[in-house]
């Protein structure tokens, strides 16, 4: 049976949803389904070798300036689809993390009108794509704002399932002018009649785009949250170390709370048993964002902490299992209710327990885990007594560890949730084989 999974690019940015996406897709092809791996927008970057096709639909420049200059659609398509190559794309979007999502609202809107919008061409041209190459059995689209193809799909290839995943559409949308914010949400709404299943990572977010989105929650499945384990199989976890590093990897952002960890450490510094404890750092900084790392950086300095502060860039497969390797703790304290946090998993996986707000996913992740505590959200006064507990308490830290390991090792690998995956679309397509035949 075959599967197209359309995920959407973050241009040059290491993407947490691009890196599950990728993963997610070599799972159900490895359990026997014919998936492809279909980017919109971008190439995907990935941490890992990534099995995307080189094709490209609604290439980002591309439909920016449609969007801009509706004249160019006039443009014979061969020429205008030069814009779509991968290696043009690459260039033109290295620094497209800086892009600010309020500039975006007319776009965005325009995608989620589908072939009513003024990207009506490019909308046709996937859905003949689909109808006439590919005939899928199931598309799975990685979020709804690239869902504007969903009613035309749902018309060509009869059939054909849709499902959608949603992991991040609110933050989106909560960067756009109000107006568009609207507008998108009543657009959104209107494709959730012809999706088949929306899936997401907890219980919390399935009720909040429910609600948001106006939805039977019904409609939507609970997935939990999954990695590709297959780097820690081997793992050994480092013996107790002193001094205790603190890691952070995530997006260097204020709603990832890079600030709160950061006030937080300053805080932790004083307190007796900690004066030796350490902060290592990794992420992806885009250009809107390194104002705010140099002033978190700053108030380092004036704190006179600055050879305990490590900040290593943007970290490739290696690096990211390199710091893994370096730290005791990991905290990402986000200020927004993460949809999925990822990184808690690859900690765990990589035997380190956690520190997290007790916000959005968290609860639920760290709950089922067992692998960290949770503190009061936006406190950095809460988040350093929470360190403070592990950076004191060893015995602690490796009994965290050891549980969470087990739970992600076992219960949350990307094969696990492909299965779960392949079960929801047996229920709704016909012959298609279960992972257990």
């Amino acid at each position: 049976m075959k599967i197209l999974f359309l995920t959407a690019g973050a241009a040059g940015m290491y993407c947490g949803s691009c890196m599950h996406d990728n993963s997610l897709a070599r799972a159900l092809r490895e359990l026997g389904t014919d998936c492809l791996l279909q980017p919109v927008y971008t190439p995907i970057r990935t941490d890992d070798i990534s099995i995307a096709s080189p094709k490209m639909f609604f290439g980002g420049v591309h439909v920016y300036l449609l969007q801009r200059f509706p004249i160019l659609r006039w443009i014979p398509g061969p020429i205008r689809r030069l814009l779509d190559q991968t290696a043009f794309l690459s260039w033109a979007t290295r620094r497209a993390g800086s892009t600010d999502a309020g500039q975006l609202g007319d776009l965005a809107v325009a995608m989620l009108r589908g072939e009513h919008g003024a990207l009506r061409d490019e909308f046709s041209r996937l859905t003949q794509w689909l109808r006439d190459d590919i005939r899928p059995d199931a598309v799975i689209l990685t979020n709804l704002l690239i869902g504007g193809c969903i009613p035309s799909i749902k018309r060509e290839i009869p059939g054909a399932k849709v499902m959608v995943i949603l992991q991040g559409d609110d933050t989106f949308l909560d960067h756009l002018p109000v107006a568009h914010r609207e507008a998108a949400i009543d657009e959104m709404s209107k494709l959730g009649d012809d999706t088949d299943l929306f899936i997401v990572n907890s219980e919390f977010y399935g009720k909040k785009m429910a609600s948001m989105l106006r939805l039977e929650l019904a409609k939507f499945r609970v997935l939990p949250l999954s990695i590709d384990t297959s780097a820690f199989n081997d793992w050994t976890s480092p013996p107790q170390r002193s001094p205790v590093t603190i890691g952070y990897l995530a997006r260097i952002a204020p709603e990832k709370g890079t600030h709160v960890l950061v006030t937080a450490f300053i805080e932790l510094a004083k307190r007796p048993g900690c004066e030796d404890v350490r902060l290592c750092m990794a992420g992806w900084l885009g250009a809107q964002n390194e104002a705010y790392l140099a002033s978190i950086m700053d108030r380092v300095r004036r704190a006179g902490l600055s050879h305990r502060v490590e900040y290593r860039g943007s970290p490739d497969l290696a690096g990211k299992l390199q710091l893994l390797r370096d730290i005791d703790i990991l905290s990402v304290p986000t200020e927004h209710e993460e949809p999925k946090g990822l990184f808690v998993l690859e900690a765990l996986a990589a035997g380190v327990p956690v520190v997290q707000p007790a916000i959005g996913a968290f609860p639920e992740v760290i709950g089922s885990t067992g692998g960290g505590i949770l503190v009061a959200p936006s406190d950095p006064i809460a988040l350093a007594d929470g360190l403070e507990q592990l950076v004191n308490d060893p015995l602690l830290r490796s009994q965290l560890g050891e549980v969470g390991r087990l739970a992600v090792m076992t219960k949350r690998t990307t094969l696990s949730q492909a299965a779960a995956m392949i079960e929801l679309l047996a229920d709704t397509v016909p012959g298609l084989p279960t992972s257990r035949d």
